[in-house]
């Protein structure tokens, strides 16, 4: 029986796999997008909040529907719903008169299926009879780094053989995963938890992560002018392997480890990597650094991978240990509140690039202020915590 609960585990890592496909590989074509339909940033800004908004709402709805049908038929529709979406994407933006209302509307539809995902992986993961399941979590949110670094590698690789052209055939391929996942799932034993909790303090991991990630390929071609195979993976690749690194080392070593002093230092590091980037066109900055500076441009995008890792699985440790059993509704205000960061990061990145001539690096200067806040809400906490000790 305990076998069986094996490809439960691995139905869910291949979950975050396609949230990481849901989450990452159209924002490799955010410059084919401006140049093939001619979508301003600001529209191309739009698209992010969007699929973050939607996979919000559907978090917020979630609590309700998910156990009235059941966590197997929701993550047959999360996945039916990411796959559909990703499919769509090579038919509406002809369909429409305007490209950009048929690939804001396949985005829609694979935000729901990226939502459902993010709120119902991390509970059936949790109810499945593992002997560590801290392990087995941290192990769970590194599927979504290397996810994201697939993606962009095999994209990558896509593009220099057969050009971003042909970014269409592309999407058809990443199609056949979420299928796969969703045949998975109609046959792995689950597993549900009791619910009842809150959450808190996500808003700023999610925000802090997506508020690079979500820009970094852009920022590759436009700010530091890198050819996009080149800038692709040394950009948002380098940034999802250290992010993963990250969460594999403490989960590695995590007992051995101060969760709280973790995210305090990778907060500061975070605060660091953001004014690396945004830095980067200072020539005092090179010449301190003695570092080229494209490379000290990606320096930045790939310390601030290695600083977030720890931010939004940490937060769900912590709030899973102050809040026993919290089930379905903890997972889905946790899911909710770091979906509302990962959509007002990326957004907030935009719309001041936008206002300053498309400079993404000012852009990123001002999302600064999430790991700021974080580290600021986690001192509030620790304190917190030593007042109801004593």
């Amino acid at each position: 029986m305990k076998n069986n609960y094996k490809m439960t585990m691995y139905a869910c890592f291949i979950g975050y796999i396609v949230q990481a496909v849901v989450n990452s590989f159209v924002p490799l074509l955010f410059v084919t997008f401006q140049t093939e339909y001619h979508i301003p940033l600001t529209q191309i800004t739009l698209l992010i909040t969007v699929n973050f908004v939607i996979q919000l709402v559907v978090d917020l709805l979630s609590a309700g529907f998910v156990d009235k049908i059941g966590y197997r038929a929701s993550a047959i529709i999360a996945h039916a719903c990411a796959g559909t979406g990703i499919f769509l994407l090579t038919l509406l933006p002809e369909l429409f008169s305007y490209p950009f209302y048929g690939i804001l509307l396949a985005v829609m539809v694979y935000a729901i299926g990226g939502g459902l995902i993010e709120v119902l992986i991390s509970p059936v993961l949790e109810a499945c009879p593992t002997d560590n399941k801290e392990s087995a979590m941290s192990l769970l949110h590194s599927f979504y780094c290397w996810g994201c670094t697939g993606v962009v590698l095999l994209s990558t690789l896509f593009f220099a053989l057969f050009g971003t052209s042909h970014w269409k055939i592309l999407a058809l391929i990443w199609v056949l995963l979420p299928t796969a996942n969703l045949i998975l799932f109609t046959k792995v034993p689950i597993y549900s938890l009791h619910e009842e909790g809150e959450s808190g303090m996500m808003l700023c991991a999610g925000a802090s992560e997506q508020a690079v990630s979500q820009w970094a390929s852009t920022f590759a071609e436009k700010g530091l002018h890198i050819q996009k195979t080149v800038g692709d993976l040394v950009g948002p690749m380098m940034f999802s392997v250290l992010m993963g690194l990250s969460r594999l080392i403490y989960g590695k070593y995590g007992e051995k480890l101060s969760l709280d002093r973790f995210m305090k230092g990778s907060c500061v590091l975070c605060v660091a990597s953001y004014l690396c980037i945004s830095l980067v066109p200072v020539p005092i900055v090179g010449l301190i650094a003695f570092i080229p500076v494209p490379a000290l441009g990606f320096l930045g995008c790939a310390l601030c991978g290695l600083s977030v890792g720890i931010m939004w699985p940490g937060t769900f440790s912590k709030a899973s240990a102050a809040i026993k059993r919290g089930g379905t509704v903890l997972f889905a205000m946790l899911a909710l509140a770091g979906d509302l960061g990962c959509s007002g990061g990326p957004t907030l990145v935009g719309f001041v690039s936008s206002a300053f001539s498309g400079n993404l690096r000012l852009g990123i200067l001002t999302a600064i202020v999430f790991p700021v806040l974080l580290f600021a809400g986690l001192c509030t906490f620790s304190r917190l915590v030593v007042k109801n000790v004593d």
